[in-house]
This record gives C-alpha cells, sequence and structure tokens, in this order.
C-alpha cells in the first residue's frame, strides 16, 4: 500500500497525504527488521483514518495519530515476540473512552508509578474527553491533557495481560491467557460532576486492588 502524496484525497489536515508519509518512512526506519514499509504505511493510513471518524478538533489530528499508530506497531511488536514486554499490559475499553477507561487508565499509570503499563480503548469511541471526566481526575491530581478517544483495535488486545471492560458490550474479542475483568461502573456521560467524582473514587478503589494483584504496589 502506498499513502498518496498529490494533496488530494484525504481530509482532516491541511496536506495528510504529505504528513502520512513522512510518518510512515519515520516508523518504517524504527520498525525496519520487525515490519515491512506496506505494513508501516497500511498502519499509518488505518490509524489516521479510525481518528478521523470521531476526531472533533482537526488541529490534533497529526499527533494523535502518530501516537495511536506508535502505541499499535508497539503492541502489534510485543504479540510477535520482536519487542519488549517487561512490564504487565493493562488494557481498559468502555464504550465511548470518554469517561470511565479514560479515568482508570490514568489513575492507573498514576498510582503504579510506571511500574505498569497501561492503554484505553473505546468500542465506539466519541468524539472528545468528558470535560466532567477532565475536572474530576484533576481534582485528584492526575492530568489528562494528553489523552484523546481512540477505537479498539484487535493488537492492543493481544498484546494485554489484563483486559477490564465497563461497559462496552460484547465488543472486546477473548484471547486464551489473558485475565479479563468487568468493572460494574455508571457512565459518567449520564451524571452529574458529583456523580462523576463517585465514580472517579470506585475506580481508585478498583485499580488498587488491581494493581496489588499483579504485583504493581500503587502509590501511596
Amino acid at each position: 500500500m502506498t499513502i498518496p502524496t498529490n494533496g488530494r484525497g484525504l481530509p482532516g489536515l491541511t496536506y495528510p497525504e504529505a504528513f502520512l508519509g513522512r510518518l510512515a518512512v519515520e516508523l518504517g526506519e524504527k520498525y525496519a527488521g520487525t515490519f515491512s514499509a506496506e505494513t508501516v504505511q497500511r498502519y499509518v493510513l488505518d490509524s489516521y483514518t479510525a481518528l478521523l471518524r470521531t476526531s472533533k478538533v482537526k488541529a490534533h489530528l497529526a499527533i494523535q495519530t502518530k501516537h495511536f499508530v506508535g502505541e499499535r506497531l508497539t503492541a502489534l511488536a510485543q504479540v510477535a515476540g520482536v519487542a519488549p514486554h517487561d512490564l504487565p499490559e493493562v488494557l481498559y475499553i468502555c464504550e465511548q473512552n470518554a469517561g470511565r477507561s479514560q479515568m482508570a487508565a490514568a489513575i492507573t499509570a498514576h498510582l503504579s508509578n510506571g511500574r505498569v503499563h497501561v492503554r484505553s480503548a473505546g468500542s465506539l469511541p466519541a468524539h472528545q474527553l468528558n470535560p466532567d471526566v477532565v475536572t474530576a481526575l484533576a481534582e485528584a491530581g492526575i492530568p489528562l491533557e494528553d489523552a484523546y478517544p481512540k477505537p479498539l483495535t484487535d493488537d492492543v488486545v493481544q498484546a494485554a495481560d489484563v483486559v477490564v471492560t465497563m461497559g462496552c458490550g460484547d465488543a472486546c474479542p477473548i484471547y486464551p491467557g489473558k485475565r479479563y475483568e468487568d468493572w460494574q461502573l455508571a457512565d459518567p456521560a449520564e451524571l452529574d460532576l458529583d456523580g462523576v467524582r463517585g465514580v472517579r473514587d470506585s475506580i481508585i478503589e478498583h485499580v488498587t486492588s488491581l494493581l496489588g494483584e499483579i504485583a504493581a504496589t500503587p502509590a501511596v
């Protein structure tokens, strides 16, 4: 697959083909010997297209695409056994990836102090994060400045050791050898700020318990 460079054909960025072409070359060099140039190009274009469907602020598409495709290629390399898998990998999934799964991922990263690698995704990602979720986490000293809703992809599920679902239905594929949990939590989209704070506190309790069980002692 070749990314067109004629300046036409792909919406979103002013010159998306040029940006995607440069990104494909950059990541192709990074993963040389691991993935073919064609595989990298396919992941770059697929990741950009997936984010474009739901992105509300197009100005952020470039950096989000670079991050998203990097996460996916790293996960793919871990599954293939050619990238380090030194830390427990935890994946949180909810429907919109705008509330519960984002809070859980941020809280896990905060409490584990780098002893866990965490990802989040949504079966039907929203256009943007829930602003009350951002506020509730900021009150706890946990920023969500760089977070954004992203679609669920098979590669990140395969790379995970622990998969936690939160109201995403049957969208998550099941693979043997992984730990699956379903946390019953209210959807922040249906709550006011006080309600979101309650969900945040429940997630903190869940995450603290999970980290203790996977030998990643939570920070005090």
